[in-house]
This record gives structure tokens, C-alpha cells and sequence, in this order.
């Protein structure tokens, strides 16, 4: 482990707050001045900018002949983008959750988590089916902004002024914001690379598998822009766009990376039985268990983050058993299939039951 490795991982994470910081207060100035909400920013510009890593990978990968890398590329984010950065971000401080969210795109997460599993049936996804994804983008875009626009109250301008100590209305430089943006998104990307690249150097020198590096440094790595994103934005109180940055990254991962992977494979992407039986599976569960948490009171509370954190390193910790084949992977599976997770369940559903008798459910 060589000091130049521990300065480009510390360099790394410099680089990331500092991108992070940057994309939050403009994204932030930008949707105070367009009079929307800063949850449609995160929705939209933020989740697409923080996706960016995961695009790149996967149509480089399809580019060159390995498009099926696009699949675990997608559906490892999306675990990990509900379960480690959702988590984080309310364990940090409880996440407010619009109405909006509820109402329209959680639930639509959900669908288009169940529709590519539909696609998927198969085993493979097909260039026909990756072009109504890539359209469903585009259409979850445009819809977004404009029913955010539309129910875009005055109370963000008030939150504008006594965040920033003006009012969005004076005459603002949107260039300069655009630029902003823009260069968070420069610093993330970069800040990412720096990162993996000496933790998966100093890991080497440890003498780990690069297996395990690329179960665990490498996917945390291409999402950490994500972590970056909403865990400043939390810090900030730009809540929406910490929520916002999580389920428009799983949209965009799908609609946008599959969809585009898939159109500019020749073959498509194929899917394994593998991913089939257990990973897409995990995935719409992940899903799922969203939506009581964000119904029951508009809140994510620290409690919901912590299990959510929970959860995360249990996933990790199957993958890492299952890949190296352990002896104690059997009896892992079997405290979660019959203890963890039904004590989960449990407790979701009493907390919805709470909730419903309070009157506090959408």
C-alpha cells in the first residue's frame, strides 16, 4: 500500500464532495429560477448526470461485444442506489418525501422494475424492446417537468431567499448555473475514477480477489456519484433532491443505460437464469419495500434508513459468500429467508397499520 495510492483515494473523495456541492447548489438555483421543484431536478438533470458512469460502462461494453455487462451493471445500481444511498441519506437526517413521489414516481419505478423483469423472461432483451425503453425515458422526462412545473408552489422562492439571501426572481445568470452543473457532474465522474482506481490498487495489495474488488470497490464506485449527490444534498436540506436523486437514477438506469445498451447491441442483452432467479427478484423487492415507507407519513424515518443500511450490507455479503463459494453461505440464506426477512415484513406492515389508523396514508 503506497502513499501515492492513499493521496489519489483522499484526492478522490475531496473531489467528490467538492462535485457534489457544486451540482446540488446549482441544480438547486436552476430549478428556484424555472419556477419547478427541486425534486424534478433530481428527478431529471441530477439522476441523469450521476447515471452518466453507468451509461458510459455499459455502451462501451455493448461497443464491445459484452453488452450482457449492462444487466448486472443496472440492476446492482438500483440495489444499491435504494438500499446504501437512500439509506445513508435518511440515517443522516429523516428524508421528506412529496406528494409527488407518492402519488406518481415510486409507483412508477415499481412498474418499470416489473416491466423488466417482463422483458427479461425470455432471457434476453431484445434491440426492439430496448427502443421502447430508451422512448419511455423520453417520455418520463417530459412528463415530469411538466407536472412539476405545473404544481410548482410560491413557497420555493421563500426557500430560495433564505437559503441563498435573495430572491429567485432577480435578474440571475442561468449560464452560470448551467455551468455549475456542469462541472459538479466534471468533478464526480472524475473524483469516482480517482477513488476506485486506488482503492482497487490498495486492495490488490492486500491480496484480495479481484472478484471481490468488483463485487464490492467497483459497484460501489460507479454509484458513487449518487452517494455523493444525496448524501450533501441531505446535509443541505435539499431533501427532494436526495429522494428524487434515488428514484430517478433507477428510472434512468433502466429506461435510459438498459434501453440505450440494449437498441445499440446488435443482439441485445442476454440475460443469465442467474439474474432471473435471484437478482432482478431482489430488485423489485427493493422496489417494493419503497413504497410503504414513503406513504406512511411523507417521511423516511433514521429507523427505515438504518434497515435499508442493514440490508445493503447483507445483500453485499451474499454476493461476496455466494461468489466465493463459502461454507457458511447455506445458513446465511437461512437466517434471512426465515428470521430477517419476515421480521421486516412485519414490521413494515405494522407501521402501515399505524399509519392508516392515524389517517396519515396517501
Amino acid at each position: 500500500m503506497s502513499l501515492a495510492n492513499i493521496s489519489w483515494l483522499v484526492l478522490g473523495l475531496i473531489v467528490l464532495t467538492i462535485g457534489a456541492e457544486a451540482l446540488v447548489r446549482g441544480a438547486s438555483r436552476l430549478a428556484a429560477a424555472a419556477r419547478i421543484s427541486p425534486l424534478v431536478i433530481g428527478l431529471t438533470v441530477v439522476s441523469l448526470g450521476t447515471s452518466a458512469p453507468e451509461l458510459a460502462v455499459s455502451i462501451r461494453s455493448a461497443l464491445n461485444g459484452q453488452a450482457d455487462i449492462a444487466l448486472g451493471n443496472v440492476v446492482g445500481s438500483n440495489i444499491l442506489n435504494v438500499l446504501l444511498i437512500l439509506g445513508l441519506a435518511a440515517t443522516i437526517t429523516p428524508l421528506v418525501v412529496s406528494v409527488q413521489l407518492v402519488r406518481l414516481d415510486a409507483p412508477l419505478m415499481v412498474a418499470i422494475s416489473c416491466s423488466l423483469l417482463w422483458f427479461a423472461w425470455d432471457g434476453r432483451i431484445s434491440r426492439t424492446e430496448g427502443a421502447c425503453l430508451a422512448l419511455g425515458l423520453v417520455a418520463y422526462v417530459l412528463f415530469t417537468v411538466h407536472v412539476g412545473r405545473r404544481e410548482a408552489k410560491r413557497k420555493e422562492a421563500a426557500d430560495f431567499e433564505r437559503e441563498y439571501g435573495e430572491a429567485s426572481t432577480a435578474p440571475r445568470k442561468p449560464l452560470l448555473d448551467l455551468l455549475l452543473v456542469g462541472s459538479g457532474l466534471a468533478a464526480l465522474v472524475l473524483g469516482a475514477d480517482w477513488f476506485v482506481g486506488a482503492a482497487v490498487a490498495i486492495a490488490t495489495s492486500f491480496g484480495l480477489s479481484e472478484l471481490i474488488i468488483g463485487l464490492t470497490i467497483v459497484a460501489f464506485g460507479t454509484s458513487l456519484p449518487e452517494v455523493a449527490t444525496s448524501v450533501v444534498a441531505s446535509l443541505k436540506g435539499e431533501r427532494d433532491i436526495a429522494v428524487g436523486n434515488v428514484v430517478g437514477s433507477n428510472v434512468f438506469n433502466i429506461l435510459g443505460v438498459l434501453g440505450i445498451t440494449a437498441f445499440t447491441s446488435a443482439s441485445g442483452v442476454a440475460v443469465p437464469q442467474a439474474a432471473l432467479s435471484f437478482d432482478l427478484p431482489v430488485m423489485i423487492a427493493v422496489a417494493f419495500a419503497c413504497l410503504p415507507i414513503f406513504f406512511t407519513g411523507h417521511e423516511i424515518a433514521r429507523w427505515e434508513g438504518i434497515v435499508f443500511l442493514g440490508y445493503y450490507v447483507a445483500y453485499t455479503t451474499y454476493l461476496v459468500l455466494a461468489a466465493t463459494k463459502h461454507d457458511g453461505l447455506e445458513s446465511f440464506s437461512h437466517v434471512m429467508a426465515w428470521y430477517v426477512l419476515p421480521l421486516t415484513g412485519l414490521t413494515l406492515a405494522v407501521t402501515t397499520f399505524r399509519a392508516v389508523r392515524a389517517g396519515r396514508l396517501t
